[in-house]
């Protein structure tokens, strides 16, 4: 019983918090399209602000966006009283998060905006706190019921605005073409870094790379193979273009005592996979992993300028 019960608990507490999250696409009206227009049109950096678990909400948003293309950093509301006003210029702007929007905390940082003409957006589930009143924008969350079963602890509200957050930030991505290089250069640590890096990083290049031209024998592509140890050859035609690759199971299903003796191209499989030396080691392990291969050609207008092994990605993301 102690086992269905806890099970039952949580389900019901993702239910009230779906119910929360579902009813924000009201949300998502003129207002909601003026905050966003009122924080990209920010020459500054965006404060987010919030007190108690809003302010944990405020912390995470502040994270989302600074790491998504738009500057932000967070100031304690209680500590903006005591100097940290001075933080906030008249070109940033103000995202405040509170749920009853009556956190007095606040009240120095909203009468701060107003003396300062700051702009100031806030999300709150109470459209008469004084905080709605004097915010430039407002988005107002409709009063859910919290997943908490004394309706006190903030659960589904908090998620509501986390997700209003998220959205928020995804949306400012969008309209400022914010893309995977850009996500490269404020992620430089962690896996999302590692798996940010181009091939290019990490390629093999100039004299590392088994190659051979097609008119070449078998005898001279086992010494390059054997001598390089990447399992793999490429054939190149007179433009030194790549036309084929023959495998270490290549050798293994071809072999036979004539097979010295014979020429590269009519050992080669034709058209191998390659690819372009921007692509990204976590795309090209994706790929390795999915035709079941272990090396891949990097090639400029179809001329090999590289080559890299499964366990060069591996390394890397690992």
């Amino acid at each position: 019983m102690k086992d269905k019960y806890i099970i039952k608990e949580a389900n019901r507490v993702l239910r009230e918090e779906i119910v929360g999250i579902k009813s924000l696409s009201k949300n998502f009206n003129k207002n909601f399209v003026k905050l966003v227009e009122g924080i990209t049109n920010t020459k500054g950096r965006i404060i987010v602000t919030g007190m108690g678990k809003s302010g944990h909400i405020a912390n995470k948003i502040t994270a989302t966006l600074a790491s998504t293309g738009t500057p932000a950093f967070f100031v304690h509301p209680a500590e903006a009283g005591h100097g940290d006003l001075g933080m906030i210029t008249k070109n940033d702007s103000i995202l405040a998060i509170s749920n009853s929007g009556k956190s007095f905390e606040l009240n120095a940082i909203i009468n701060y905006a107003k003396r300062l003409n700051v702009p100031l957006f806030s999300i709150t589930a109470n459209s008469d706190s004084l905080l709605c009143k004097k915010s430039t924008v407002s988005i107002v969350l409709k009063k859910n019921k919290e997943a908490c079963p004394l309706n006190l602890a903030p659960t589904t509200s908090t998620s509501m605005m986390l997700v209003l957050g998220d959205a928020i930030a995804v949306t400012l991505l969008k309209i400022k073409g914010f893309d995977r290089e850009d996500f490269k250069i404020f992620h430089p640590g962690g896996n999302i870094g590692k798996d940010l890096k181009k091939v290019s990083e990490i390629m093999h290049i100039g004299k590392k790379l088994p190659l051979l031209k097609e008119n070449s024998l078998m005898d001279k592509a086992l010494i390059e193979m054997t001598k390089k140890s990447f399992g793999c050859l490429g054939v190149l035609n007179k433009q030194n273009k790549l036309i084929g690759i023959i495998t270490d199971g290549d050798l293994r299903r071809k072999m036979n005592v004539n097979l010295i003796n014979k020429s590269v191209k009519g050992i080669m499989k034709k058209k191998p996979f390659t690819i372009n030396e921007n692509f990204l080691i976590g795309e090209a392990l994706n790929l390795m992993n999915r035709k079941k291969i272990t090396s891949l050609f990097i090639c400029k207008k179809n001329k090999p300028i590289g080559i890299i092994h499964i366990h060069d990605c591996l390394r890397i993301t690992t």
